[in-house]
């Protein structure tokens, strides 16, 4: 398989380093950072798919080139999806996740149901054509912060098979259930089909 360059439009490391660590050398995958953009693109809609959708065409339009991008969300049952598109700025536009994650446990508190799940939409830009992929990892919300890996709502969620939190885990056990890592396989798959 020739190894294809991918820009990922994003400026989020933790997410660069999680998506690598998928792919391997199966991709080249470039950050904003490493193909010289300093842009803060916005995630201006109120869905996953529409912000993903915006992110990749934004750095297409600038470079031209084969890209993707991909926003991810925590939906809550008990909170009718919340956070979901707005999990980023769950408690305001300050991105701050300690901030996210007490106002989750605080809007959980004395709630019997916490099952979660977390969902990822990817939206690739593969010579001028759009392409989606998405990847859910189902899950449920602890009442109490555990582990330092990882980011985000990585502390307060299990997913289902496993009795540690995101944030206890190493990256290859992360993969072993992550929503990231079904979409991105799922990108994986249709590049090969494409060669």
């Amino acid at each position: 398989m020739q190894i294809q360059t991918l820009i990922f439009a994003t400026n989020n490391i933790h997410k660069v380093k999680e998506i690598k660590s998928v792919v391997g050398d199966s991709i080249n995958i470039i950050s904003l950072a490493e193909a010289g953009i300093d842009i803060d693109i916005p995630e201006p809609h109120d869905t996953l798919i529409a912000n993903a959708s915006e992110k990749s065409s934004v750095i297409h339009q600038l470079t031209g080139q084969n890209c993707f991008s991909e926003d991810t969300g925590l939906e809550v049952a008990e909170l009718n999806g919340e956070p979901g598109v707005k999990s980023a700025r769950y408690a305001g536009d300050g991105r701050n996740f300690q901030d996210n994650i007490d106002l989750l446990l605080k809007n959980l508190s004395g709630k019997f149901n916490r099952s979660a799940q977390f969902r990822t939409v990817i939206s690739l830009i593969w010579h001028q054509k759009e392409y989606f992929f998405e990847g859910i990892c189902n899950g449920k919300i602890t009442e109490t912060q555990n582990g330092l890996e990882g980011f985000g709502y990585d502390p307060v969620f299990i997913p289902e098979g496993s009795t540690k939190t995101f944030a206890e885990m190493s990256m290859d056990e992360k993969n072993c259930f992550s929503h990231r890592k079904k979409a991105v396989a799922q990108l994986i798959s249709f590049l090969k089909t494409i060669e």
